[in-house]
């Protein structure tokens, strides 16, 4: 799940600087490394810290977890991560502040020390059984919901030009453990459309072949309406599928079971002190009233990606491919055009919401997607509200700043629309 509005930066961005708590493989913390300038203002993306790390005190570290954050939520400000040092501590590292190294029942297994090297093993693994000859590691992204590093065969740096392939090692907590079997379904059903799982292991490691392109954070009106296209054929090969996927672990989402997952989610969150949010159980009275009324349209309930924009596609290698699966359900397919239309100017939602709903009707003749969709936004809202909920209450403290903030502005929009 990508933090609303990806990509588009404040006006202002503040102190973008970054502390590292070193840590051996047995968790001994080490000592700190003195505070640096990082680039990238988005806290879950580590590639360049971690390269900064390595250019300016010569250190290998893998960052494991976020500790602090100067700001309540991303973008910007001062952070302090947990890193695992791989080699001889460095001299000249600053005495360690007070750091809780106790277990948490909630700390994804690639955030403790030793996670990230077990996690490499069981990829070099089977990259070796597939004939590769070495393998470069690039940690990109570490957060609650995920952990990514890029795998380069052969020992040379991510620059080379001859280098010949490249695979993506994926680790998900157990909430987002489903999109092994997604992939493997879109595998057999829509290649192409989704990448190639590699392989699958234990603590929700997935192995993925690489996708040539860029994520589409500013694609185009005319790239988003290849992404929908794509995603379209997803959907109508899923047709048959519901059942079997939601056997396989894809949460089931269709009818009054959506209903009933918000109303859980929500009844155990609790807004920050002085936080405006509108009358929740006003806004959850007649949910299920609004579910039945956007299955009137007729739209058969599909595979749904659940966080549907434009950056979770790859593009320009080919026909868009749709990557991130961690958020897919069992549901309604409306709310994937509707976050792929997320943020557009009205004629550029026409021209996007138009051919998607064309292209509904063909395949069901006498739905109503134009329906269905200005039904279900307020459904969406409410929806994603329950999904931040849900992350907050999956993961532990030091890591809510990265959800927290996201619940009472979705409330607020669900308000919006059923006024």
């Amino acid at each position: 799940m990508a933090p609303r509005g990806r990509g588009r930066l404040p006006s202002r961005i503040v102190d973008k600087t970054v502390r590292l708590v070193l840590v051996d493989g047995a968790g001994v913390p080490l000592g700190v490394l003195p505070p640096f300038d990082r680039p990238d203002p988005w806290w879950q993306e580590v590639a360049a810290v971690v390269a900064e790390a390595r250019a300016r005190f010569g250190v290998r570290v893998a960052v494991l977890r976020l500790l602090r954050a100067e700001l309540p939520e991303p973008p910007g400000g001062a952070l302090t991560f947990l890193a695992e040092l791989d080699g001889p501590p460095p001299s000249g590292l600053l005495p360690v502040d007070t750091v809780d190294m106790s277990p948490h029942p909630l700390r994804a297994p690639y955030a403790e020390p030793g996670g990230p090297a077990r996690s490499l093993a069981w990829a070099r693994a089977a990259l070796t059984g597939a004939g590769w000859s070495g393998v470069t590691v690039t940690q990109t992204r570490t957060w609650n919901l995920s952990a990514i590093w890029r795998l380069d065969e052969g020992d040379r740096g991510s620059d080379e030009v001859s280098r010949p392939r490249r695979a993506w090692l994926k680790q998900v907590p157990p909430f987002f453990r489903h999109e092994a079997a997604v992939l493997r379904f879109l595998g057999d059903t829509v290649p192409g459309a989704a990448p190639r799982l590699a392989a699958a292991g234990d603590e929700g490691r997935i192995l993925l072949h690489d996708v040539p392109g860029e994520d589409g954070w500013n694609a185009s009106p005319a790239e988003r309406e290849a992404i929908a296209e794509v995603h379209h054929r997803i959907q109508i090969a899923s047709l048959g599928a519901v059942d079997a996927l939601a056997a396989a672990g894809v949460p089931d989402r269709r009818g009054p079971l959506l209903g009933r997952w918000v109303r859980a989610r929500l009844a155990g969150w609790h807004p920050a002190p002085g936080e405006a949010v509108p009358d929740v159980a006003g806004l959850l009275a007649d949910m299920d009233a609004r579910i039945a009324a956007v299955r009137s349209c007729g739209l058969p309930d599909t595979l749904v990606h659940g966080d549907l924009h434009a950056g979770n596609a790859r593009l320009g290698g080919g026909p868009p491919v749709v990557i991130d699966w961690g958020d897919s359900t069992v549901g309604n397919p409306a709310s994937d055009i509707l976050r792929l239309a997320d943020r557009l100017d009205r004629s550029d939602e026409d021209a996007l919401v138009g051919p998607w709903a064309a292209r509904w009707r063909a395949a069901v003749p006498g739905c109503e997607p134009e329906r269905a969709m200005r039904l279900w936004r307020p459904v969406a809202e409410l929806y994603l509200a329950a999904v931040y909920a849900a992350f907050v209450a999956s993961i532990e403290p030091s890591e809510h700043p990265y959800h927290a903030g996201d619940v009472a502005p979705c409330l607020r929009r669900a308000a919006e629309y059923t006024r």
